[in-house]
């Protein structure tokens, strides 16, 4: 009879070993990290490990996607706000979290670049995942247009790829995260300053 799998239990072991390769990952880099080096870190034998991932590049790649489903459901919650502002703002606020959760991403992020240039099948799924993140943006920011609560001389494309290109700088520690309180609090500051109404150009 064919064994019962927990769905409960095996996504909780996905994560486990997730967690324990982004580390191995932005400490060591993508070629340096070995299976052996992940099964050691969580405590799995070679084979358990094939379980749940077919090799170390599809793990990789799960680490770099780990946050698209649930990106997704946001933005369809986001949807639903009141106002557009601030479903916008939220989801900024969403996509940048990730950044403050531990002092390696930015290194796990400058790793996931590096062999983006390396391997045209990471690259893809990373321009992909940019791609989403980047028309949800315009999408919030498109109704805030609509709506009255934005700058109405934006145009929503520059738009986003400007707030995108804000968010990239968290990872990359472009906004010295380490040295402000809050970098989501900082970061906020700075998106409502840039979609406010701009004053007349005085020749």
């Amino acid at each position: 009879m064919a064994r019962t799998v927990d769905p409960v239990k095996h996504a909780a072991n996905r994560r486990q070993i997730m967690d324990a390769a982004a580390l191995l990952f932005a400490e060591h880099g993508f070629e340096r990290t070995t299976t052996v080096m992940i099964c050691d870190a969580v405590g799995m034998s070679p084979g358990r490990l094939y379980h749940y991932f077919a090799g170390k590049k599809p793990l990789f790649i799960a680490v770099l996607t780990a946050d698209r489903g649930e990106t997704g459901e946001v933005l369809r919650e986001l949807r639903r706000r009141e106002s557009p502002l601030e479903a916008l703002l939220a989801f900024v606020e969403h996509l940048a979290a990730p950044a403050t959760a531990h002092p390696l991403v930015s290194q796990l992020v400058l790793e996931a670049m590096m062999q983006a240039q390396r391997d045209e099948e990471v690259r893809t799924i990373l321009e992909e995942v940019d791609d989403e993140e980047q028309a949800g943006i315009e999408e919030l920011l498109t109704r805030a247009l609509e709506a009255g609560e934005a700058d109405a001389g934006l145009d929503p494309r520059a738009g986003a790829q400007w707030l995108s290109t804000l968010v990239g700088a968290m990872y990359l520690g472009g906004l010295d995260g380490g040295a402000m309180p809050d970098p989501l609090v900082q970061l906020r500051r700075t998106v409502l300053g840039y979609l406010a109404a701009q004053p007349p150009h005085q020749a």
